[in-house]
């Protein structure tokens, strides 16, 4: 097993003065398809807090957070263009292309990082600038630099950097935290491992060759397997959590119910796949159902709670 050295030599490229990049390369550096994913859930935990935020500010808090996140992804490619520059699904990044210099993506990815954080607490509050500059920390500098080459856990503990953005739009509404956030944070938390376990399954060689330690390539496939049903039971039992605290209606409950039951069931077809099945479907089919999952998860809290809302308002006019 090879392992890159983490000092991000990238070629020639490296000794360019002038960047060849252009806006969409910079745009590629924030990762859009993960900033996706912070934006919709940040979203909902501001929306679901309780309490009201002025709609300027809350636009600016979604913004905030979605450059903030941004920022991680930048400072994550720029530590990891040595490993991206080897695997297969990572090559064409804009650094290990040679189209941004990796200075040049780490000045963007501070810059971007202070930036999120001193707007975020001049116009929102602290507490959520401090929380978003804690999940940028954790992101770039604890998963990135520490666990994601250290250990096979590297996913479960560094998860929470991805869990914080439904947390951190709730404190731009309140200021703080409470069990619904944390609840809300939960439900990714307890996600992330089955959903890039499912990834690592099927991309085992491009993490062997560069000697990231993923649980199928250290542990084996079988513990991984069973690893992921274990979480899979995990995260249904808090995704229908939101009913029991109040935050979410019955209604709510059953659909997250039979979401996590067919989650469970993608899972253990993954427990039953073969070892050398080199096409891998079950891995594959719950990898994106579980990004469908999630998705569709928040979206019935929120659908939920403005339907609750209404009911309310209905009621009153009667």
């Amino acid at each position: 097993m090879t392992v890159i050295d983490s000092t991000h030599v990238i070629g020639s490229e490296e000794t360019k003065l002038l960047s060849e990049a252009d806006a969409r390369d910079y745009f590629a550096l924030l990762k859009p398809r993960v900033m996706s994913l912070v934006v919709f859930t940040a979203f909902a935990g501001l929306v679901l807090a309780p309490g009201h935020l002025n709609p300027v500010l809350a636009i600016i808090s979604i913004l905030c957070i979605a450059v903030g996140a941004g920022a991680s992804g930048a400072l994550n490619m720029w530590y990891d263009a040595d490993i991206d520059a080897v695997m297969t699904r990572t090559a064409k990044r804009p650094i290990p292309a040679g189209r941004i210099q990796p200075r040049e993506a780490l000045a963007f990815g501070l810059t971007l990082s202070a930036f999120s954080v001193v707007i975020l607490g001049l116009a929102v509050n602290w507490f959520a600038a401090g929380l978003l500059a804690f999940t940028i920390f954790f992101y770039a500098v604890v998963y990135t630099m520490w666990l994601k080459r250290s250990t096979p856990q590297n996913i479960v503990i560094g998860g929470a950097a991805g869990a914080f953005p439904p947390m951190l739009g709730w404190a731009c509404v309140t200021g703080g935290v409470s069990l619904d956030s944390v609840i809300l944070f939960m439900i990714t938390f307890m996600w992330t491992p089955p959903h890039f376990w499912a990834l690592a399954l099927f991309k085992m060689r491009d993490y062997g060759s560069v000697g990231i330690p993923m649980m199928p390539n250290v542990a084996g496939q079988r513990s991984t397997k069973i690893q992921m049903v274990i979480y899979s039971f995990l995260m249904a039992a808090v995704a229908v959590a939101p009913t029991f605290t109040g935050l979410a209606s019955i209604g709510y409950g059953i659909f997250a119910g039979i979401l996590s039951a067919i989650f469970i069931y993608y899972s253990i077809l993954v427990l039953r796949m073969r070892e050398d099945d080199e096409k891998m479907l079950p891995a594959k089919k719950l990898f994106f159902y579980s990004i469908f999952y999630l998705f569709a998860v928040f979206s019935a809290l929120l659908f939920d709670h403005v339907a609750a809302g209404l009911g309310q308002f209905l009621g009153g006019l009667l």
